[in-house]
């Protein structure tokens, strides 16, 4: 399993290509990208552990790539290393006012910044506990989100989802085949988000089979429905042909188990007010365990 990925942004080949080369040896999975938009999408397609950029690049500068990343609530925890050519100390400064984490000058020693990335990737794994199957944050940066919108006077709503018959399909397809479904949530959920959401939202995986996003969208329900529709579609590419055309897997003991689906609840702040943050998940579970069609106020919806 590669120890993280990592997100190079150099428009010098020479420079991006040494770079992918030598991570790669060291375990890492590497993307490049030319352009400070390029980085952009590839960041939100899926999120990489840690961003080596580049100041000076052909679309737009390095600091812009930054305070793009920083203000991205999904994306602003991303530990980030400067490169440049530039030694000034202004220049270091303005790097570190903008959530940069560290900052590195060429011509570099590739030791030297291998110990960063190290150290860089480390420390945001101890202190936001990212889930390295689906490399979204969980446990701790969840509820440091759930803590926020306590606080918040914005309109919010809480999306509890849950991957139904996971289990099952994992006993089957094995491990690795679980791992690919999951990262196929993340992403879905991504590109989703990215689409009706804001840039403030939060994705977040709470739990094997278990995700939550937090939108400050008007668009919530079209969110949660786009995301359901697509789920039930698409993840029958996860299973065999056979699974697919009868609509069920068998397990070893020879019980039959529906395809994967996904379970949604969700509540907001626009139709309850909470006591805690204990209650908002309280209340979207009860809100994806309740029949599809049947509701109860003052929560939203389920399926």
């Amino acid at each position: 399993m590669a120890k993280g990925r990592i997100l190079v942004v150099e428009d010098d080949f020479d420079i991006s290509n040494m770079l992918r080369i030598y991570f790669s040896g060291q375990g890492y999975d590497v993307q490049v990208a030319p352009r400070g938009g390029d980085a952009l999408t590839l960041t939100r397609k899926q999120l990489p552990q840690l961003i080596v950029l580049d100041i000076m690049l052909p679309d737009m500068d390095g600091y812009a790539v930054c305070r793009e990343l920083r203000q991205t609530t999904r994306t602003s925890h991303i530990p980030i290393i400067f490169l440049t050519q530039k030694d000034e100390r202004s220049d270091k400064i303005a790097g570190l006012e903008l959530g940069a984490d560290d900052y590195i000058t060429k011509p570099f020693d590739i030791e030297e910044l291998k110990l960063r990335v190290k150290n860089a990737i480390d420390r945001v794994d101890r202190e936001k506990s990212m889930d390295p199957r689906s490399n979204l944050p969980s446990s701790k940066l969840i509820e440091e989100q759930l803590r926020e919108l306590m606080r918040t006077t914005e309109t919010w709503s809480y999306l509890d989802l849950k991957i139904n018959n996971f289990d099952a399909f994992q006993e089957v397809y094995g491990f690795v085949a679980s791992t690919e479904v999951l990262r196929f949530m993340a992403l879905l959920v991504g590109e989703v988000v990215d689409e009706l959401g804001t840039p403030d939202d939060f994705v977040g995986h709470a739990g094997n089979d278990n995700f939550v996003i937090i939108t400050y969208s008007q668009k919530a329900q079209a969110l949660l429905d786009r995301i359901v529709a697509r789920f039930n579609d698409e993840v029958k590419q996860h299973y065999s042909f056979i699974d697919r055309e009868r609509g069920h897997i068998v397990l070893e003991s020879g019980q039959e188990k529906p395809l994967m689906t996904l379970g949604a609840g969700m509540v907001s702040n626009a139709t309850q007010n909470f006591a805690d943050i204990r209650e908002i998940t309280e209340l979207a579970a009860e809100a994806r365990r309740r029949p599809a069609g049947e509701s109860s106020e003052p929560i939203e919806t389920a399926w």
